[in-house]
C-alpha cells in the first residue's frame, strides 16, 4: 500500500481551517486514504471528527496511506496541501 510521510505545517496543525482543506481534498481524491499520527491508529481521511481527533498539531508527523488506481497521484497531491501553511493562504472567494 503506498505511504508518503509528511510534516504538519499549518501553525494551528490539522484543526478548523486546515482540517477542513485537508478533508475536503482527501473526499474528492477517488480512492480510500486513511491518516496516522506516528505509530497511532490510521482514520478516514474524509472524516473531519476523525482527523481532528488525532490532535496532529505543527510539525506533527503523519503517514497518508492509500489503495487503488490514483493511489499515489492522491498521496502526492495531500501531502503537498498538508505541507503548506493553510492558515497563512488566503481563503478561496466563495
Amino acid at each position: 500500500m503506498p505511504e508518503r510521510t509528511v510534516v504538519i505545517a499549518s501553525r494551528t496543525g490539522l484543526h478548523a481551517r486546515p482540517a477542513k482543506l485537508f478533508v475536503q481534498a482527501a473526499a474528492a481524491q477517488g480512492v480510500p486514504v486513511r491518516i496516522r499520527l506516528g505509530a497511532g491508529r490510521s482514520v478516514p481521511a474524509n472524516s473531519m471528527l476523525a482527523v481532528m481527533a488525532l490532535g496532529a498539531e505543527h510539525g506533527a508527523e503523519v503517514v497518508l496511506e492509500a489503495e487503488g488506481p490514483g493511489a499515489d497521484a492522491a498521496l502526492d497531491s495531500l501531502a503537498g496541501l498538508l505541507s503548506r501553511d493553510l492558515d497563512a493562504e488566503e481563503a478561496p472567494d466563495a
